[in-house]
């Protein structure tokens, strides 16, 4: 009888601490960060940093989504950095180093095409646009990059290259430690509004 006791008493206090557990966890404690996401000014980032046109989601302010355009051969877009996530694929680094045989000849190449794309020599390619960020979504590229893309932003949209430059200029803030980057993903959009949209 008194092993039954026992078994009942504990089974009781277990149910009781599921219940608590249950109403701490699963109710109060997603209804205080659901309120907290509500605050003016962290509401936008709770939701993913949403950027919007025209009352339309474009993309995020986070995450960098490197533009395809439709004809390469007449490319109106700045590029972000290269990712090594794919479809399907969580967002990371390749977690190769700089000895690695592959990574050495994916950058070789990847500095060809940018340089071929900009039409200058290989030498004139920056680091961030031939190597991937440890998420592989950075949204922001350096100044140097940018200004690389100026020139066939410029030539591809009819807009005057001061422009383009002071576009530029208009989308650089400080990105990690206090270093200047260029978001891609507002500066796009600036360049689109500037060319009347015909991309």
């Amino acid at each position: 009888m008194n092993q039954v006791n026992t078994l009942v008493k504990q089974t009781w206090a277990g149910l009781r601490v599921l219940l608590v557990m249950t109403v701490l966890l699963g109710l109060l404690y997603p209804l205080a960060v659901w309120a907290v996401a509500r605050i003016p000014g962290l509401a936008g980032h709770a939701e993913g940093s949403i950027v919007t046109q025209n009352g339309r989601a474009v993309g995020s302010s986070l995450i960098g989504v490197d533009p395809v355009p439709a004809d390469p051969a007449h490319d109106p877009w700045f590029h972000t950095r290269p990712t090594v996530a794919g479809p399907g694929m969580p967002s990371g680094a390749s977690n190769k180093g700089p000895y690695d045989e592959d990574l050495v000849k994916t950058i070789g190449e990847r500095k060809e095409a940018v340089a071929k794309r900009e039409g200058v020599t290989p030498d004139q390619v920056p680091p961030d646009a031939v190597t991937a960020s440890g998420s592989g979504l950075d949204p922001d590229i350096s100044v140097a990059y940018a200004e690389l893309q100026a020139a066939r932003v410029a030539r591809n949209t009819g807009l005057l290259l001061d422009r383009v430059k002071q576009l530029i200029e208009q989308n650089t803030s400080g990105a990690g430690i206090g270093v200047p980057g260029v978001d891609v993903l507002p500066l796009n959009l600036a360049v689109r509004a500037a060319a009347g949209g015909a991309h």
